[in-house]
């Protein structure tokens, strides 16, 4: 499992290497992802990080996946309005396959988050098993809306080059120009 798991980190790496990570035009699309061991996630974030890239998240970005808001400078994140974000604590199997809180992977996602989210998260009754969702409004408060765009972002928009991965749960779309406007 766990080298099954490596893999599908390296390739996901792979595909964003090979498949031009380091056009800062592009813009990426993260939708319905559900998650998974936070290292991969850590790696893929900080290569679209590095490439500059705009992330679009327009649909379920939980667990792990949530890195993004500590990853990815805020100038460079945008929600749509189907945009939700779930926390919770990390977890892992022990050695029964039975799921425990691991409290060093939770310090981590906490490590990572931006002041701004762990105040909210602390509001909204902290890391535990249970999944807590920033959406709507709220999400808005910490993420621009793709529905209005930065100055910056609107003089930028023509000379984007769209594109969409898929592998594993971390899913992103390629996206045209005007669909970054819904």
């Amino acid at each position: 499992m766990g080298l099954v798991m490596r893999f599908r980190g390296l390739l996901l790496c792979a595909t964003l290497l090979v498949s031009g990570v380091s056009s800062a035009s592009a813009t990426m699309r993260i939708a319905e992802d559900r998650g998974g061991q936070i290292g991969q996630y850590l790696q893929a974030f900080g290569m679209l990080r590095t490439s500059g890239e705009r992330v679009v998240i327009d649909g379920n970005c939980l667990s792990a996946c949530t890195l993004v808001l500590g990853i990815i400078p805020p100038s460079k994140i945008c929600a749509t309005p189907r945009a939700r974000l779930g926390f919770h604590a990390a977890w892992m199997p022990d050695g029964e396959g039975r799921v425990v809180t691991s409290p060093m992977g939770t310090q981590a996602l906490w490590n990572i988050y931006p002041n701004n989210v762990r105040r909210w998260i602390s509001r909204n009754g902290g890391l535990s098993r249970k999944m807590i969702f920033m959406q709507g409004r709220e999400l808005n408060s910490y993420i621009a809306s793709c529905e209005q765009p930065s100055r910056s972002t609107k003089a930028n928009t023509k000379a984007k080059s769209d594109r969409r991965i898929t592998t594993g749960s971390i899913r992103y779309e390629r996206t045209s120009s005007a669909s970054d406007r819904r």
